[in-house]
């Protein structure tokens, strides 16, 4: 059974693409509903490999605190563990929800989908 706010959160996501044409938001919107086992599982130091400063990342999954972060990212998870958000935190980085994110970057330019 999937969670009410996961499914609030994919009608959001799927009415963003269709008002902004932004096909990202109907992608995460189809990752949001897959079953929570085949949702990705990343660490701080995977995700460091692959952003740069200043860029606009989301995690279709759950981010953990396991490695350290050196750049200064926005990062949206579907979840966050408490180590993993104080590190973000600590780079200079910020923390946001679909929500946020959808109306600091409506068109979906310059997200980046890491996982």
């Amino acid at each position: 059974m999937t969670n009410q706010v996961v499914i609030q959160m994919a009608k959001e996501l799927k009415a963003a693409s269709k008002k902004n044409k932004a096909p990202i938001w109907s992608k995460l919107a189809e990752m949001s509903l897959k079953p929570s086992r085949a949702r990705r599982v990343l660490n701080l130091g995977q995700i460091d490999k692959f952003v740069n400063d200043n860029d606009v990342v989301v995690v279709p999954g759950k981010v953990l605190g396991t490695g350290n972060i050196s750049h200064k990212i926005t990062l949206c998870s579907f979840s966050i563990s408490t180590t993993g958000a104080k590190k973000v935190m600590q780079s200079g980085g910020k923390i946001v929800d679909f929500a946020q994110l959808i109306k600091n970057n409506p068109t979906g330019k310059g997200v980046k989908i890491v996982g």
